[in-house]
């Protein structure tokens, strides 16, 4: 036994010494920031070959937005605008813009220094701006809304289109019977509720036309003409995508308007870039803490506006027991900012005209509009991005192996390798607030605001001519977008095999986690 002990001895020294060290450099790693062994919501690591990413959720900054106090007692709306696509003269482009949020541009893009290639682009974006959602009209509007300065057509054609069978372009046109004894909700007139609006047609070319002067005119990088190789689009199953992507389209390749361009869509049941599929456990978590829950968070707010919600019901008829208008802001929101992006009047109690919406309570209104999407998808802690990770995990996978598809091409490209890849350079996605929404809260940035008209996040991704590694630049309103989570920082030229190992962590690569996050 003596002969033993000091050979166990010198084990349970080597032993103690070899945790000393791995405490030492766990340390280490956790407060400079570079490495992370902190674990994901789900308790797991992601781990890309030797690469090792905070999966964890980190608060966003504190300002007037997630502030309650300033959401019930502020003034105006922190400079934010809500009245115009046009910006007020004298007011900076990236001035929040409820009606046309600031996208990327040729006058402010902050352009890379020329020792990187820009390889792949990937942009999403909001639709542009709207009449309001039906559900989110009063049961009698005070005036009427009218559309018959557009027209939303709708066709159907063989392919190709050159046959003897030619499509007549046909368009809605919205009418009522006076042999329909039956008032739709809402306002009257010829609108569709919702529809992109004459306004936000024209919105939505200037958009496409200020993409390409950066990607095409300045960058060299687009084709000139649409190529279906090198280009292309995607809506979702809302039809409002697919009118702002028509204006988009014409907007990036003037002279093409009577081109055919395919818009892809995925299956209703299934769309990841609405998103569309069923996923409980995310529902079930969001119900947990977000609208219609009883969770003291997110019912403080709901509690402190109680006497702005007496003054709007009694102007706009909305009875005080309807759910949809009652458990968040949302319906007023939209209902009001919609009326003062198209220069409408706020609305007007109909028994009793002189009792109006005022300015002041708008703007109530829109400030707990913002305070709600921070709570929503930042501040509400890890389970903001638990959900968000279930519920859009799909798509990011699709953006990492979009990003993944990308450096194989131009690596392929660059060996004279004869194996086919995709020779995509450039995706574009038409989407919704919620879709916006929750890619911020993945991506964890650092000021959340509720997504306006239009707000566009842009993923591009570059070689470095020197070292031939691949980074990854994200542009939120057409500048560098900054994260809470130290692995990901400020966005600028992050190495993109981090940026993937980010994804692959949340959703899995190819998705892989979702089915079973989902239940599906």
């Amino acid at each position: 036994m003596n002969g033993i002990t000091p050979r166990r001895n010198t084990f349970i020294w080597l032993i103690a010494l070899i945790l000393v060290g791995y405490y030492v450099l766990t340390r280490f790693f956790e407060l400079t920031g570079s490495f992370s062994i902190t674990s994901s919501p789900s308790g797991t690591q992601a781990a890309d070959m030797a690469i090792s990413v905070d999966l964890s959720w980190h608060a966003p900054i504190s300002s007037n937005i997630n502030s309650l106090s300033s959401a019930i007692n502020g003034t105006g709306i922190y400079g934010f605008i809500f009245n115009s696509s046009t910006l007020p003269q004298g007011t900076p482009y990236g001035t929040y813009n409820w009606c046309n949020m600031p996208h990327v541009r040729r006058t402010e893009y902050p352009k890379v220094n020329s020792s990187y290639a820009l390889e792949y682009v990937e942009v999403i974006h909001r639709h542009h701006k709207r009449t309001p959602y039906a559900s989110n009209t009063f049961p009698v509007e005070s005036y009427p809304w009218y559309c018959d300065d557009e027209g939303l057509f709708y066709a159907g054609a063989p392919l190709p289109t050159h046959g003897a069978n030619q499509a007549a372009n046909t368009y809605w046109s919205v009418y009522t019977s006076t042999s329909n004894p039956l008032a739709p909700r809402g306002f009257n007139g010829t609108c569709q509720f919702p529809q992109i609006t004459r306004e936000g047609l024209d919105d939505s070319w200037q958009h496409g036309k200020d993409l390409y002067d950066v990607y095409h005119d300045l960058l060299g990088f687009l084709p000139k003409k649409y190529d279906p190789k090198v280009v292309s689009f995607r809506v979702t199953n809302n039809v409002i995508t697919s009118q702002v992507a028509s204006m988009l389209v014409s907007g990036m390749f003037r002279g093409e308007e009577h081109e055919n361009v395919p818009l892809l869509i995925q299956p209703s049941n299934i769309d990841s870039l609405e998103p569309a599929y069923s996923c409980s456990s995310a529902s079930n978590k969001f119900s947990s803490y977000g609208a219609g829950s009883s969770d003291p968070g997110w019912t403080a707010h709901l509690k402190a506006a109680s006497d702005l919600y007496a003054n709007l019901d009694a102007i706009s008829g909305v009875s005080p027991t309807d759910s949809g208008f009652h458990m968040s802001f949302d319906h007023y929101f939209d209902n009001l900012s919609a009326r003062l992006c198209h220069a409408k009047p706020l609305p007007c109690s109909i028994s009793n005209p002189s009792l109006c919406v005022t300015q002041k309570m708008a703007e109530e209104v829109f400030r707990l509009g913002q305070y709600e999407y921070s709570y929503l998808y930042r501040d509400a802690g890890a389970r903001t991005l638990e959900y968000t990770a279930a519920s859009y995990g799909i798509w990011i996978a699709e953006l990492a192996q979009n990003l993944r598809d990308a450096m194989h091409a131009t690596d392929s490209a660059s060996n004279g390798s004869k194996k086919k890849s995709s020779g995509m350079k450039y995706r574009h996605n038409v989407a919704h607030d919620g879709s916006v929404s929750r890619l911020l809260s993945i991506l964890q940035i650092e000021k959340m605001v509720w997504p306006g008209m239009g707000s566009e996040v842009v993923f591009e991704l570059y070689k470095g001519k020197k070292d031939q590694q691949y980074y990854v630049r994200v542009l939120w309103g057409g500048q560098v977008l900054k994260s809470s989570n130290p692995t990901l920082g400020v966005l600028d030229m992050v190495r993109a095999d981090i940026l993937i190992a980010y994804f692959d962590g949340l959703a899995g690569q190819g998705a892989k986690k979702i089915p079973s996050l989902c239940s599906v």
